[in-house]
């Protein structure tokens, strides 16, 4: 019998999660926790304005939920509830499907859980000591459950950052309001009856809705818990719980969930995987490929008679889209996304705007490419692409990539490109001096005594476009 058995999933959790403090938290460690920080931060504000987020934003704004409140809406001069804060700026976060990820998740790790938990840190005026170890404590929990039920959980259907990423923004705000193991437990069982999310809704507003819907549960799970509501621990072991409903009998290992907890941690290693580009991470692989192919052979659109892509099945089954009828439905289009790469020789968040996607000449390029679905000899290998392109001259040139640039520490991304990528994120909202007090007080966020000093510095830098925009 495993100890398992006799604790039950959300009891053995709780007993980490509360056991977890700052100093346990190595170097290497802290360094990712502050990247996935200054990464989440820098894709909402980007995320700040987008349509889904603003009509979030509104829903509240009418019912006059939005006058007054301790937590900023990150791109906005106004603070609002603690719960409608959470709700917005996860939307935000997800917005432009930027944030980052996790091959052990097999969805995005950060965005559900920091909007929620920054809101929560503003209204109990917690340290940037106290935020990082709730951060590693969630995002460690994510990782617990995600070795139980993947990768069966992703390919059935479900959207791990929101089923999953649910128990991961519960765990963080456990810690940071320090709830002890019994309490924790019990927040974690009423989560079980929150967490929710399809991939049958990818490429609409939905997708980031679920992150919104996400960070905002993890923290009514914990408030209410504090305040002494009930839930059933076994929920997830349960006849009617968790594992069985979701996953089904047999298609779950409860055994590899304290499997290496935090030995390393899991933000380390397989470690955290940051956006290069502002798409869906599965058609990256094909991006590289093909940025690759185009500068190794001086490729134009117009000298290619075909390109044949290959990735995965878990990965082609979302990206097979050949014609993107929306801007984020383009997001999660690898024909669309190759095309821009061969044509523009980059990828960014313009591309995925107004009526981009419509351009005659992408067009007319997608309509040279295949997407194709092949294996890989090692079974957790599902990131990889394999791009051919003939010219019209009878030339065919091959790229294989094995993991796509930022996916984790072993494929890290250029140097100084995770700053580039925040200043271009934060340049939306904030003012040049702003970008830079944000950055600094992320680099040094352990020596920080209230979170709201942070927050401050997002609400005050804003630009007078981002100001106008918002009123």
């Amino acid at each position: 019998m495993h100890w398992e058995d006799v604790m039950g999933v959300a009891t053995g959790l709780a007993s980490r999660i509360t056991k977890l403090q700052f100093e346990d938290i190595d170097s290497e460690a802290l360094k990712w926790a502050k990247w996935g920080i200054l990464d989440t931060i820098g894709v909402t504000l980007a995320g700040a304005h987008e349509d889904c987020t603003k009509i979030v934003e509104q829903i509240h704004f009418a019912d006059g939920a939005l006058e007054g409140g301790p937590s900023l809406i990150f791109g906005t001069g106004r603070r609002t509830s603690t719960l409608n804060a959470a709700e917005i700026n996860g939307t935000a976060a997800h917005a432009i499907d930027f944030d980052d990820c996790s091959n052990t998740l097999g969805g995005h790790p950060s965005a559900p859980i920091l909007p929620g938990l920054i809101a929560l840190a503003e209204t109990r005026h917690a340290s940037g000591k106290d935020l990082l170890a709730a951060y590693i404590a969630g995002f460690e929990t994510e990782a617990a459950i995600a070795r139980m039920v993947n990768f069966y959980h992703y390919e059935k259907g479900w959207h791990p950052t929101a089923t999953i990423g649910t128990f991961g923004a519960t765990a963080a705000a456990c810690h940071l309001i320090r709830l002890n193991t019994e309490k924790t437990a019990v927040a974690l069982g009423l989560a079980v009856s929150l967490a929710a999310g399809v991939k049958a809704n990818f490429g609409t507003m939905t997708k980031p809705l679920h992150v919104g819907e996400t960070t905002r549960s993890g923290l009514v799970a914990a408030l209410l818990v504090e305040q002494g509501f009930t839930a059933n621990k076994e929920a997830f072991e349960h006849p009617h719980g968790f594992l069985t409903l979701f996953n089904g009998e047999g298609n779950y290992d409860v055994s590899r969930l304290l499997e290496n907890w935090a030995k390393p941690f899991n933000i380390v290693a397989p470690g955290l995987a940051i956006k290069k580009y502002p798409c869906c991470g599965s058609t990256h692989p094909a991006i590289d490929a093909m940025l690759i192919l185009r500068e190794t052979h001086t490729l134009k659109a117009d000298d290619i008679a075909e390109i044949i892509s290959y990735t995965h099945p878990r990965r082609l089954k979302h990206t097979n889209r050949p014609d993107p009828k929306t801007p984020l439905d383009a997001k999660f289009s690898v024909q669309y996304a190759m095309a821009r790469a061969l044509v523009d020789g980059r990828i960014v968040i313009e591309n995925f705007e107004g009526d981009a996607y419509n351009d005659p000449y992408i067009r007319k390029v997608m309509g040279k490419i295949t997407a194709n679905s092949r294996p890989h000899t090692e079974p957790d290998e599902h990131f990889f692409a394999e791009v051919t392109v003939k010219t019209k001259s009878g030339e065919t040139f091959t790229q294989w990539v094995q993991q796509p640039e930022g996916r984790g520490p072993k494929y890290p991304l250029p140097p100084g490109a995770l700053r580039e990528k925040f200043e271009s994120c934060a340049s939306r909202i904030l003012t040049t001096k702003g970008i830079e007090r944000l950055y600094s007080c992320i680099e040094s966020l352990e020596a920080t005594d209230d979170i709201n000093q942070m927050t401050e510095i997002i609400q005050r830098s804003r630009s007078n476009t981002a100001q106008r925009r918002a009123a």
